[in-house]
């Protein structure tokens, strides 16, 4: 799974409809209204880095509202949620 952290500029009156648009993308798995130079955050995850050109620039990018996105790609995940979610085989889960 790869995983890209998309900082994205969106006109300030649209941006609760652009976050819920992106939202709505496959490939997206979070988005996140936050703090400082960018309006929102998102989190792709996907297959395979190919598939990263498919979401961001074909997607994302093309969403109505969004200026400008910065994008960061994660070489390792440290992430409890993501890491439970890697190795975890039902133990304990009712049928």
């Amino acid at each position: 799974m790869v995983t890209a952290i998309v900082h994205i500029t969106a006109e300030v009156d649209r941006i609760p409809e652009v976050a819920q648009t992106i939202a709505e993308l496959d490939g997206v798995s979070e988005v996140y209204s936050i703090t400082g130079e960018y309006d929102l955050m998102a989190m792709v995850r996907v297959p395979s880095y190919e598939e990263i050109a498919e979401v961001i620039p074909g997607r994302i990018n093309k969403v109505p509202g969004v200026l400008h996105t910065e994008t960061n790609v994660a070489f390792r995940t440290y992430s409890r949620h993501d890491l439970d979610a890697a190795f975890s085989i039902g133990l304990g889960e009712s049928d």
